[in-house]
């Protein structure tokens, strides 16, 4: 899966799950002030994140996520590193 196909998928996602608005989403755009969501939105953020990528994200894989780029940036490596 490319970059652009790994983003895509990503939004709609965050979309179709969380109901947030396409317009909002941005690579710059901080990601915890643009989805607003509570700790157990997180929790089933990470779970279907991993089930549509077959990845396993860790807590500390958020310590540094800021922007919506910065969740695409994970998600990828953690898919690079499962091949």
């Amino acid at each position: 899966m490319d970059k652009a196909s790994v983003y895509q998928k990503i939004n709609e996602i965050l979309v179709d799950e969380f109901e947030v608005d396409e317009q909002i989403i941005s690579p710059e755009a901080s990601l915890k002030e643009s989805l607003d969501l509570d700790s157990l939105d997180y929790v089933d953020l990470v779970v279907i994140i991993e089930s549509n990528f077959g990845v396993k994200l860790a807590e500390a894989d958020f310590e540094g996520v800021v922007t919506f780029q910065d969740f695409y940036n994970i998600v990828e490596q953690r898919m690079t590193a499962r091949n």
